[in-house]
């Protein structure tokens, strides 16, 4: 290995590193062993507390008996209910989550998030599925088992872990702080009680509502390539497959979607559930704002186009647009050029001549990230309102559903008669380090490292221990660089226990995968369990992998490109064999179901639930006014009059919009209100869900704190007056007292809008 030398800069740098490290695991331990942590549980069977002494805290849902189900006749077709609700969360002081960037905060909102729920029911009642889509970068272990529990306390055993399945989007930009292994958590820069109980309550009420519009109706299913939105980031780890496999498929990456369409017995649309294999990093790792990227997006005018005359996040009609095997699947279409020199780092490393890794970056199509969030988008809702329209082939039969949880570090794999191999303990290798083309991290570590480095192994094994010969051999090729299996403080860092699950809807079968297939990786398991189908008697099943489901487990590449070592196989953390591993599991569930035989299937061994989990550092203090000011005030006013495409920005005096998510209640920071002379009154036009508008939060010194609201007028927008307004809660904190939440709102000055 050729020696490292450091300039003095580089040396100082890496002191300073070094220095931030040791301090924040001694206050993280710190805080972890002190009691009373601004927001965590108190115990398991409290979740709903929280040691902090604000009254407007959202608290766990009371149990109340079941609404009755509706009454179930035999006809052709489904029940079916779909349900929307909020699950926006924090908008300010916390980390996005996806990119892993340390200062990637959260200030302000471009759009809210939801949970969509869709519930399909056999005509007599007999068996029920739930999927949810929710736009997160993923759900968290802890997330899901919440919901159950919740779900449980409501509806008995209706809902359980075998029927309902839990499917993030992957925006990544989303709050992070809902996980409880520790390795997301520091990813996190803590756990936020306040988002977890405000996402728990978004996807609970989700349901709840769709469990409450079930009605008898008809699903149709329809399949279609999507164009000109998607390159693989990882095509020379591609490339490491067979050619004969690769010879199969006209592109590196799955271009298929597959559409659901639910509509009622008189055929009026209930709802759509689209899955296809696309990174939602439209945003990149410099955007602050909470939103649902490109998926987000086309969700928005699907709905939008079905509920005219409703708001964004209103309206009957349900538009869910799920992730699929879309590990190594990029939106940025224009690939990676170095930021300095323009010139391409479409290489095996993906580094640039000039500044290295961290120079190398995919963009495009648009002139900025959220022109690029809208043009994917876009054509992603106008391929699914396509198929949605012309979808014809009904289906039909009925319900299953199959679960385990596994202990994924201990699974022996059976790759032919005579020849076994094990997974892993979790591990992550030197590329995880790396980041990808859609948002490098900004160290000097390469894609494609296959070789430790003295220098951070020396300052790992320092810090957290040196991996064991046993983790090392097992995850070979990977040159580990955090050996998450063995750690175990202040608990574990990566799960053991992991979802393994299937629902069929006829010949319809989901497998809900609890991380992120590469493309090759989805179609080998596509296969793999739909042959396992046919050769128990089900036939021309539909396999579709909905992807970040349940748990999160980082990436699943095949065993091809994991000797490569790109970031997607350094970040397969269960080890070369991990597909091998999924393939075998899910072929068992598909068995199970095509048998009959689901109930001799052992549950496997539940998956821990962890309390006093290491807090944000990032305290709750209270928020002031400057002197002689209200929140709420106006600071910069709205100019007298504009014309369609220019923006109306308004700053307002502020507060904390964190604050805001401890209200349930709260449905917007914002409204573009019009005065509608008919009625003498003000009609809300826009509101914070709307992609014409944006909410910046600016952080002061002490408390104060400005907001500003622009709307980005519309072609679409009528001539007439129209105002803004700002709706916020201010933290109260008087002395020796419990602070209190205080609801405020701003509003501008009338202006005119004209037609150009």
């Amino acid at each position: 290995m050729a020696k490292r030398t450091f300039s003095s800069l580089e040396a100082f740098l890496i002191f300073l590193l070094v220095m931030m490290t040791v301090i924040t695991v001694a206050l993280l331990t710190l805080l972890f062993v002190t009691s009373g942590t601004i927001e965590n549980n108190k115990d398991s069977g409290n979740l709903g507390s929280s040691t902090t002494q604000d009254p407007t805290t959202t608290q766990t849902s009371p149990i109340t008996h079941a609404p009755e189900p509706p009454p179930f006749q035999n006809f052709s077709g489904y029940y079916i209910g779909v349900g929307r609700a909020d699950c926006t969360g924090q908008v300010s002081d916390i980390n996005l989550m996806g990119y892993g960037k340390s200062g990637q905060n959260a200030r302000g909102l471009l759009t809210r998030l939801y949970s969509r729920a869709f519930i399909l029911a056999d005509p007599d009642g007999s068996n029920r599925m739930a999927f949810v889509s929710v736009e997160l970068s993923m759900i968290s272990q802890r997330l899901r088992l919440e919901v159950l529990k919740r779900l449980q306390s409501k509806y008995g055993s209706l809902y359980r872990r075998d029927n309902v399945i839990l499917s993030g989007t992957h925006t990544h930009s989303a709050p992070a702080g809902f996980f409880q292994y520790t390795l997301y958590i520091l990813a996190s820069e803590g756990f936020s009680n306040r988002t977890f109980q405000y996402l728990v309550s978004g996807i609970v009420k989700s349901i709840e509502i769709a469990h409450t519009n079930l009605k008898p109706g008809k699903i149709f299913i329809n399949k279609g390539d999507v164009a000109g939105v998607q390159i693989n980031r990882s095509p020379s780890s591609y490339l490491q497959n067979p050619a004969s496999e690769r010879a199969r498929y006209s592109s590196n990456t799955d271009t298929e979607m597959v559409v659901l369409k639910m509509v009622d017995l008189n055929g009026e649309d209930l709802g759509l559930i689209s899955w296809f294999a696309i990174h939602p990093v439209s945003m990149n790792n410099s955007n602050h704002f909470v939103n649902s990227d490109n998926m987000g997006y086309a969700a928005y005018l699907f709905e939008q186009e079905k509920n005219r005359g409703f708001l964004p996040g209103q309206g009957p009609f349900v538009a869910g647009f799920a992730s699929s095997n879309l590990g190594d699947v990029s939106p940025n279409i224009f690939g990676p050029h170095c930021a300095n020199t323009g010139e391409s780092c479409d290489n095996e490393k993906s580094t640039c001549p000039v500044g290295g890794p961290s120079m190398c970056m995919a963009s495009g199509p648009g002139k900025d990230m959220i022109d690029s969030t809208q043009i994917i988008g876009r054509v992603i809702y106008q391929r699914a309102k396509e198929l949605h329209d012309s979808a014809s082939q009904e289906v039909t039969g009925p319900v299953f559903a199959a679960h385990q949880w596994v202990n994924m570090t201990d699974v022996t794999v059976l790759l032919n008669d005579t020849h076994a191999v094990k997974t892993c303990k979790p591990a992550l290798g030197y590329s995880f380090a790396a980041g990808t083309i859609d948002g490098a991290s900004g160290l000097n570590i390469t894609q494609g490292t296959t070789e430790g480095d003295i220098f951070w192994d020396t300052i790992r094994d320092q810090l957290l221990g040196r991996p064991s010969e046993e983790i090392i051999e097992c995850h070979k090729p990977k040159p580990i660089l955090l050996h998450t299996g063995e750690l175990t403080k202040p608990h574990p860092w990566h799960p053991d226990i992991v979802d393994v699950q299937i629902v069929t809807l006829g010949s319809l079968a989901i497998a809900a995968i609890p991380g992120e297939f590469t493309t090759m990786s989805g179609r080998r398991f596509r296969e793999a369990v739909k042959k396992e189908f046919e050769s128990y008697g089900m036939k021309n099943m539909t396999v579709v992998i909905s992807g970040l489901c349940n748990v999160y487990t980082h990436y699943i590449t095949t065993y091809e490109e994991y000797q490569a070592q790109r970031y997607e196989a350094a970040s397969t953390i269960y080890g070369p064999h991990t597909l091998s591993a999924y393939i075998q599991l899910f072929r068992d569930l598909a068995k199970a179901i095509a048998t009959d035989t689901v109930a001799n299937m052992s549950s496997g061994p539940e998956p821990p639930f962890f309390t006093n989990l290491i807090a944000t550092l990032i305290p709750n203090i209270a928020d002031r006014p400057p002197i002689g000011r209200q929140f709420g005030e106006v600071l910069q006013p709205a100019k007298p009059e504009y014309r369609v495409g220019e923006v109306v920005e308004v700053i307002f005096v502020g507060a904390n919009p964190k604050n805001s998510a401890e209200n349930q209640t709260h449905e917007t920071f914002l409204t573009v209100e019009k005065y509608e002379e008919s009625i003498a009154d003000w009609q809300i036009m826009y509101n914070d869900a709307s992609w014409e508008t944006r909410f910046y939060w600016h952080k002061g010194i002490l408390g104060l704190s400005n907001a500003t609201i622009e709307w980005y007028i519309p072609d679409t927008a009528q001539p007439g007056i129209y105002r803004i307004r700002y709706f916020g809660h201010n933290r109260k904190q008087e002395l020796l007292r419990p602070a209190v939440i205080l609801a405020f709102e701003g509003i501008s000055s009338p202006f005119e809008v004209l037609t150009t």
